[in-house]
């Protein structure tokens, strides 16, 4: 059985002395960059910063970098090549315009990679509720979600390893396959339901639901150096913007 992927660090990393929101907020910048630059210097440029932060999210091992960022990849390849498939170029200018299209899908995406692997799910809620006022309702709930999320994959490979102690194979049939993992996904899904439901029932119990105001025992603080991190993603998104324009590449899509 597959070990779960764990949604937080499991020991203390550089970036995880940055708040949350600051982090959140870095990543809202560089996504509204990304999303108006339609050339590729500029994500090139972004993607080149957001791998720098590696070390610092504790993700140094390439096994492990591959672990969490492969369905990311593999979705950046299928926006590249529908692009260059299907795309009103030819050429140079569709390969161009497939591999623009594949890095910002990742440079959208890596962000929020990094604030997972050095962010626990419990400061993120915490550091919504206390500075952007979230509510504690929907950031608890949320928090909640995410716990069971390791929950989830470990119950597939449990369901997965059942079904095969009884003898439930699909072999190389394809088709038995599809039905086999249709099958799972739906067991899946009763059981998780199931437990959100009682979940909620004991969220409930305990008063999330109470409208009474709720304060916060652990608190949240935002420092100068988390005012630095937002400064520096506005920098880099500068930067990336001025190297575009100085090579002559800056498209922006909204122009």
């Amino acid at each position: 059985m597959t070990a779960p992927l764990a949604l937080g660090p499991a020991r203390a990393v550089p970036l995880s002395a940055v708040n949350p929101v600051a982090q959140l907020s870095a990543i809202a910048v560089l996504t509204v960059v990304l999303l108006v630059s339609g050339d590729l210097v500029t994500p090139a440029v972004v993607l080149a910063a957001e791998l720098a932060l590696f070390p610092a999210a504790g993700l140094t091992r390439p096994r492990e970098v591959l672990r969490r960022t492969w369905p990311l990849l593999l979705s950046a390849a299928g926006v590249a090549w529908v692009n260059v498939a299907f795309g009103a170029l030819d050429g140079t200018a569709a390969w161009l315009s497939g591999a623009t299209w594949g890095l910002r899908v990742v440079a959208l995406a890596l962000p929020g990679v990094l604030l997972v692997a050095a962010t626990d799910p419990v400061r993120l809620a915490d550091a919504l509720t206390v500075h952007w006022r979230v509510s504690t309702r929907f950031a608890y709930g949320a928090l909640a979600a995410l716990r069971l999320v390791p929950l989830l994959a470990a119950e597939w490979e449990t369901i997965r390893s059942a079904r095969r102690a009884r003898g439930v194979d699909a072999g190389a049939n394809p088709v038995a396959a599809a039905r086999l993992v249709a099958g799972t996904a739906f067991a899946l899904l009763v059981a998780a339901i199931r437990r959100g439901t009682r979940l909620a029932t004991a969220m409930d119990a305990r008063g999330f639901d109470s409208g009474v105001p709720r304060t916060n025992a652990r608190g949240s603080v935002f420092r100068r150096r988390d005012g630095w991190f937002v400064a520096g993603a506005v920098a880099v998104c500068a930067a990336a913007v001025g190297t575009s324009v100085a090579l002559g590449a800056w498209d922006p899509l909204l122009g």
